[in-house]
């Protein structure tokens, strides 16, 4: 789950309709779902972190601190669920890539070592959103799976950046090739897993880290080695944040 940067908001005083929110956030973090990290041309909302649905948020309906991107998917799965900030790791607080894990069978795991309280809240930060699901086995009359939920996504998205990486390994010194690589990462989305198969090639994170607004500014990954920053800087102070 890519760490994000969010800002302060662009206007004095709460949003009186959060959906003119969007724009800012998507200027801000990139039109990506904040939790599965897809790339969204429609249809992606504004989120309520802790959601309007609830009596006890319901004052934080317009307020930019609680704003987040989301695809339907990640949206409905979490729905009115009341988000308690200290039971939950937030992509614009805390180090979330430090905390997830990502495979090419298209699986988001909790990293090991982790604390027994960051590992729960880690935990219910997957069931929240619904990136604990397993995979919808679908295939088309060729008997080819579709991918159409998140989990074939990933699956893809990996085999895309594996493909790319053969590209890069080709050529290591051709920066059109990286220079494509970076676009395609970018037009593509899942950060993480474009982070996760080039682990050993520091340029490359250093663009992909550059390449997806937001990221920068999180402060989560060292300038220099690209390293992840744990726990995250927290810049703008957010509420309980930099858990990890």
């Amino acid at each position: 789950m890519r760490p994000i940067r969010r800002g302060t908001s662009p206007q004095s005083g709460d949003f009186g309709d959060y959906t003119a929110a969007k724009p800012f956030l998507i200027s801000r973090l990139g039109g990506y779902c904040s939790y599965c990290e897809r790339r969204i041309t429609t249809q992606l909302a504004v989120e309520h972190i802790q959601p309007k649905g609830l009596a006890q948020y319901a004052q934080l309906s317009g307020c930019w601190e609680n704003f987040l991107l989301a695809c339907v998917n990640c949206n409905s799965t979490k729905k009115d669920k009341d988000v308690v900030l200290p039971d939950v790791l937030l992509p614009d607080r805390d180090n979330t890539f430090v905390a997830f894990g990502y495979s090419q069978d298209g699986k988001v795991l909790v990293q090991n070592g982790l604390s027994s309280n960051v590992h729960t809240a880690a935990m219910n930060t997957l069931s929240l959103v619904g990136l604990d699901k397993q995979i919808s086995q679908v295939q088309d009359e060729n008997g080819k799976m579709v991918a159409i939920d998140r989990v074939a996504q990933r699956m893809e998205a990996w085999l895309l950046a594996e493909e790319t990486k053969q590209d890069i390994d080709t050529d290591p010194t051709n920066q059109a090739v990286r220079n494509c690589a970076t676009r395609t990462a970018r037009k593509n989305g899942f950060f993480s897993i474009w982070m996760t198969v080039f682990a050993g090639d520091v340029d490359m994170k250093n663009r992909l880290v550059s390449a997806f607004q937001g990221t920068t500014g999180s402060g989560c990954f060292d300038p220099t080695t690209m390293n992840a920053i744990s726990p995250a800087p927290n810049p703008d102070g957010l509420a309980s944040g930099g858990k990890i």
